[in-house]
């Protein structure tokens, strides 16, 4: 008779956790691309920020670039959430008012400094706008439950894809203000 073996190894990591190691693998990349510059960046250097190795950044990430997504993803997260409560006979701007005001002290890495980046760096703008493009349907399910519409009504989805190119274009133009010195 054959025993059985059971699983040997590291137990697995809980979404919870998986979840906080790829942010901490976002605010080490974000440090070194402003510190450094994307180019000169390695996985390698990534991972040893943050104490894993560079198969562990590669296995939550396909690119270097791609390592800061949790921290564009976390914004627009914030923006979806907002929308789900806002609550109708009120404007929008209270919808945000939370957001906002959540998001002027910012702990961790400069966001700006890597917003500002993207301007230069074709692999982080390109994920900067697949973060926007994926946050689009959120947002259009978010607004079509709030007017009572179906879900596949077009109005939805044209002040999403309206909403969402607004919230963009104010982030970055936030982000590109010149810094005063303080």
């Amino acid at each position: 008779m054959t025993a059985v073996r059971g699983r040997t190894g590291r137990p697995p990591l809980t979404d919870e956790r998986k979840a906080a190691v790829r942010l901490e693998i976002a605010r080490a990349a974000v440090d070194l691309f402003v510190a450094q510059g994307v180019a000169a960046t390695t996985g390698e250097q990534i991972g040893r920020a943050v104490g894993v190795s560079a198969r562990t950044v590669w296995r939550y990430f396909p690119t270097k670039e791609s390592c800061v997504r949790p921290l564009f993803s976390t914004g627009i997260d914030a923006v979806a959430a907002a929308l789900r409560q806002w609550r109708p006979g009120r404007p929008l701007q209270e919808a945000f008012d939370d957001v906002w005001i959540a998001d002027e002290e910012p702990a961790g890495p400069d966001v700006g400094a890597l917003l500002r980046l993207t301007r230069t760096e074709p692999g982080l703008r390109a994920v900067w706008l697949q973060a926007h493009d994926e946050a689009e349907p959120a947002f259009a399910r978010a607004l079509a439950e709030r007017a009572g519409l179906p879900d596949d009504d077009v109005r939805p989805a044209v002040w999403a894809a309206m909403l969402n190119a607004a919230l963009r274009a104010a982030v970055e133009q936030h982000a590109h203000r010149p810094v005063e010195p303080g």
